[in-house]
């Protein structure tokens, strides 16, 4: 991980010679005594011996060196090799009681790992923490890097065997048969490919497991059939449910992803209990997924259904339709007429008085027809015949398949619907539900439903049509699941809403207040709000006299009216400066910047093999990784990078001399979702700790967030009309600190929460900045938003686009003459009691949240306008009190204004960079595969952070130079940044050149491992 520098307090606890210290650096001299000094005092604080003079704090150094009085240049003479460093550092083990690493510890070491960790953590870098912790607790000193490999590994295997043991021995003799079938085949499949992968499968790929490997089309009934034919082929093989029990979940994914790249082949040479633990967990895990793919192919195919109706109906009647203007003056002229002469007939005295006569009329009623009662029962006929004759075939196989239940029991009578269809499925053409059957009602047979589900038959008996109940079952059930008041069975995203909150809750209730700041007594919880509530009405009360830009009164537009902030200063001197970083240093690669970004953090030392093993050495692996990410994130692909790199050996001369089959099996071994972003933070944490805070200033803790909309192919269920942007894509939402570093990045769909997307990126960025702000535009706000975020611990700053028709709650009744400069704005008080008794429900969700039991949308899907829970209703009392604070806040203060205005800015720059690195395709997807565009999200990502973190130091190094940094003004400081890429080349041939660096004066800042001799380079191979 990139170091944070050492603040003073930091310094004096941790890199002070004690008295004992001192007398051990006494005798020494010069260089000896400052390197004796400074490794004494590493040791004490890591359990370990530095690497190399990298891994030193060079703020550390010059505190130890003021202490022993030697100047701390003298470091850079201390002999790292030779008979003294060997002395010293035997000195300094025996005065700290440590001892180097025995054989018989390296077993003992092992064995540990094996039995505490390793069956619990499959990740090889995570293991080698808690190598590291047990070392140091047992005064031991850690083995070498490529020796504490071979131990993770050994622990990692030995972990495995009983594991797989377990599993094999809880499968019945028939269901181990049926696995090995899978993967029995005569040849073996291409090894560039895997089923699924976009590719040609190969050809001895056995159907059932490439069909089960393969990602879903898009909504129509044939993708819905081909979904139920894998569920049923999954649960053919007959996994118990409680298979992996007491297996950690993350050995189970770990499985699952060896699995999914592997050949069959490649896994017929497993131990037999290993290759039917890895099918096992492969399937366990495509079970639950395929499910969630089921119940989101039927909320938009019973959306469709309707929407297709009204289209197909609209259509018909707009040729027979013609609006007729005017008939506030038809019916006036009408009036007048019949009043002149009451006694005369309608067609000489009504017709001649409208212009057009009869035809007008009859085109009147025609009108009032089309847009009626009619229209609707036109539009649910229609709905009808689609059901009928298309779309039933896949909503009734889906009953079979899917068991639906509810926690609530007013959604009972939607489930003993869908169980009464299910009975009725094969009724064949049977107009009416017999006589005597029970009818489960519920509410959306009422309103314009209710005329045409039930049908007077010829004896005069009121009857329920089969087919329109059908309908308006499958509508109740889609209405439910969008806010999981009901739910299935064997799902993951769309399980039982009570799996998705914390299940120790109770037992840890003191801990999670207290991790999310909330007092445990709801009285004082509420008490506080409203206080803030209290204080910010009353300070906009008072202060609107003196407010120029603002304007409260009783208008039709909306009661509020804001006069826009004046435009800031321009900076004056920030291009001078982006041009001598280009004279400098030229016009750079992109590729280039993404290569000193990995040299100078380490952010690809811990990426290993998903299946656990390779023979890449670390070089080779590190330059295919380059330009896999680099392939990715300009979005030009494998292929043109391949082509565009013609070269004869690796990190010399022309092009990169890896080929396409080299670059896609690392992409498929190695680059995985969870590797990208673990390398995209790890160079973000490194920009942080890399800034001058004389320079940049404090740390910030604000990120603005937004979405970007990608055209992307439709041939999947993730591609979504987005009627905003007016066409079929996807969405990427970014998180974008002050100084347009990313922090976060997501690949949503066009009808996911963007509220949900906010808060997610807001809590789990995975980097070293503590987020106390968000700034969002409208879209990413609403009163659920605002009231998680107060239970969250961070404050929601939205540019409201509609700000004129916002309300301002009411603290308390019963105070009408309250804030008088206020009132036209202000309505209902806050409902405090509702609060109150749901308090414990809210602090249960937002720790759900913080602990992630469940995605942020999982949780959220809970409070959407179709819930009926109280929770949902206290929930939005909290976002209403917190919404009323900040709006009071935003409109009395300019400074928060232009704040929100510039981090907003923020985001459109960050849109504008990535629109020039992902120049490929045209900056569309060109894949139907969901984890193809996460992946294309994650490179981008890291190229836009390599990019911000090259020129975080060229800028430091420009700027260190007196001359330069007098030219700053207070709107260049309040302007600079370094995201700007005048001087980058992303497109053209791609040379990689690893020995090749950028001339930069600014301080390397180490990566978390690095190899301290031949051996450890050897044998970091691939693991």
């Amino acid at each position: 991980m990139a170091r944070t520098p050492l603040d003073l307090d930091e310094l004096v606890e941790r890199w002070t010679l004690l008295k004992d210290e001192q007398a051990l650096v006494s005798g020494k001299r010069g260089a000896t005594r400052l390197g004796f000094a400074v490794l004494l005092k590493f040791y004490t604080q890591y359990g370990r011996f530095p690497r190399n003079r990298a891994e030193l704090p060079g703020e550390a150094v010059e505190f130890v060196a003021r202490q022993v009085q030697v100047p701390a240049s003298e470091m850079e003479s201390y002999d790292w090799t030779g008979r003294t460093v060997e002395y010293h550092r035997a000195q300094i083990r025996e005065h700290l009681g440590f001892r180097e690493c025995s054989v018989a510890d390296a077993e003992k070491l092992t064995a540990y790992l094996a039995e505490h960790v390793a069956h619990k953590e499959r990740r090889p870098e995570q293991v080698r923490v808690e190598l590291l912790a047990w070392c140091r607790g047992e005064s031991i000193e850690p083995p070498t890097a490529g020796r504490c490999d071979r131990i993770v590994a050994a622990a990692l295997r030995a972990a495995e065997v009983p594991l797989t043991a377990v599993v094999s021995s809880r499968l019945a003799t028939e269901s181990i048969e049926r696995l090995v079938a899978w993967v029995a085949a005569d040849t073996d499949e291409d090894e560039g490919t895997e089923p699924g992968d976009g590719g040609a499968q190969g050809e001895d790929t056995p159907p059932v497991l490439g069909k089960i490997k393969e990602a879903p089309g898009n909504v129509s009934l044939e993708t819905m059939l081909a979904e139920i034919d894998k569920l049923l082929s999954v649960r053919a093989i007959g996994l118990p449910a409680d298979l992996f029990i007491d297996i950690a979940p993350k050995v189970v994914a770990g499985w699952r992803a060896r699995a999914a790249v592997e050949s069959p082949s490649h896994l017929r040479t497993h131990p037999a209990a290993l290759r039917v633990a890895l099918l096992a967990a492969l399937l366990h895990e495509r079970e639950r997924e395929i499910t969630d793919t089921l119940v989101e192919l039927l909320i938009p195919t019973v959306h469709r259904i309707g929407a297709r109706a009204e289209k197909k109906v609209t259509e018909q009647l707009v040729n027979a339709f013609k609006k007729v203007s005017g008939k506030e003056n038809i019916l006036f002229k009408l009036a007048e007429a019949s009043l002149g002469t009451p006694e005369g007939t309608v067609r000489q005295v009504v017709f001649p008085a409208v212009s057009g006569g009869e035809s007008t009329l009859r085109e009147l009623v025609h009108e009032f027809k089309t847009r009626g009662p009619v229209y609707r029962r036109t539009v649910q006929t229609t709905l009808k015949a689609s059901y009928t004759n298309h779309y039933r075939r896949g909503l009734i196989k889906l009953l079979d398949v899917l068991e639906f239940r509810s926690s609530n029991h007013t959604h009972r009578p939607v489930i003993e619907a869908l169980a009464l269809v299910a009975r009725y499925a094969n009724a064949g053409n049977t107009t009416y539900y017999p006589l005597g059957e029970t009818m489960p009602v519920h509410k959306a047979m009422g309103g314009d439903w209710a005329e045409v589900v039930h049908h007077t038959d010829k004896r005069g008996r009121r009857r329920v049509v089969r087919m329109v109940y059908e309908v308006v079952a499958f509508q109740a059930l889609r209405d439910q699941l969008k806010c999981k008041e009901i739910w299935v069975v064997g799902a993951d995203r769309w399980r039982n809403p009570d799996e998705d909150l914390p299940q120790d809750f109770e037992a840890r209730r003191a801990e999670n207040y207290r991790e999310l700041c909330k007092p445990l007594d709801p009285a004082v919880f509420v008490y506080e709000l409203r206080e803030q509530m209290t204080a910010e009405l009353t300070l906009l009360n008072d202060k609107m006299p003196k407010l120029s830009w603002l304007d409260i009164s009783e208008l039709k537009s909306g009661a509020i009216r804001l006069t826009p902030a004046e435009a800031q200063p321009e900076p004056r001197n920030l291009r001078r400066i982006k041009a001598e970083v280009q004279r400098r240093w030229g016009i750079v690669p992109l590729v280039d910047m993404l290569k000193e970004a990995v040299l100078r953090t380490g952010c690809l030392d811990a990426v290993t093999s998903v299946s656990g093993g390779g023979s890449l050495s670390p070089e080779v692996l590190a330059e295919r990784l380059l330009l896999v990410i680099y392939a990715y994130g300009t979005n030009t692909g494998i292929k043109a990078v391949a082509s565009g790199g013609h070269g004869h050996g690796h990190g010399h001369g022309h092009g990169h001399g890896h080929t396409e089959d080299e670059l896609r099996y690392v992409r498929r071994r190695y680059l995985s979702a969870e590797a990208a972003r673990a390398i995209a933070i790890q160079i973000t944490n490194a920009t942080f700790a890399a800034r001058s805070p004389e320079l940049w200033g404090q740390g910030s803790t604000a990120v603005a967030s937004d979405s970007t909309h990608v055209r992307a192919y439709d041939q999947n269920l993730f591609t979504e009309w987005h009627s905003r942007y007016g066409g079929r894509g996807v969405l990427i939402y970014w998180h974008v600190e002050k100084k347009s570093l990313a922090i976060h990045s997501q690949l949503i769909n066009c009808t996911a929460s963007e509220v949900a997307a906010m808060v997610e990126g807001a809590m789990r960025h995975g980097t070293t900045m503590d987020v106390e702000a968000n700034y969002t535009d409208s879209h990413s706000q609403s009163e659920i938003g605002f009231g998680i975020t107060r239970l969250l611990n961070f404050d929601l700053l939205p540019r409201i686009k509609r700000i004129n028709k916002v309300k301002l709650y009411r603290p308390v009744a019963g105070e009408p003459d309250a804030y008088p400069q206020l009132t036209p704005a202000l309505t209902r008080p806050i409902r405090w009691d509702l609060i109150t008794q749901q308090y414990d429900q809210m602090i249960k969700y937002a720790t759900a949240i913080r602990t992630r039991t469940a995605s942020t949308e999982a949780i959220l899907r809970r409070f959407t306008r179709n819930a009926s829970h109280p929770t949902y209703a206290a929930m939005l009392e909290v976002g209403r009190a917190q919404k009323t604070i900040f709006v009071a806040r935003y409109l009395r203060l300019r400074d928060l204004q232009r704040e929100i205005e510039e981090g907003l800015n923020v985001m459109e720059s960050s849109n504008g960079a990535n629109s020039v690195i992902a120049y490929g395709k045209g900056g569309d997807f060109a894949s139907n595969r969901r984890d193809e565009r996460e992946m294309f999200v994650l490179c981008l990502r890291i190229l836009q952070s390599a990019l911000v973190f090259v020129n975080t130091l060229m800028l430091q190094d420009v700027l260190g130079e007196p001359e330069w940094a007098d030219l700053l003004t207070p709107a260049d400081r309040r302007g600079l940044t370094s995201l700007f890429w005048s001087h980058v080349r992303p497109y053209g041939e791609v040379n990689l050149d690893m020995a090749a660096r950028l001339n930069l004066a600014a301080t390397t800042v180490p990566g978390t491992r690095a190899p301290d001799d031949a051996e450890s380079v050897a044998t970091r191979a691939d693991v």
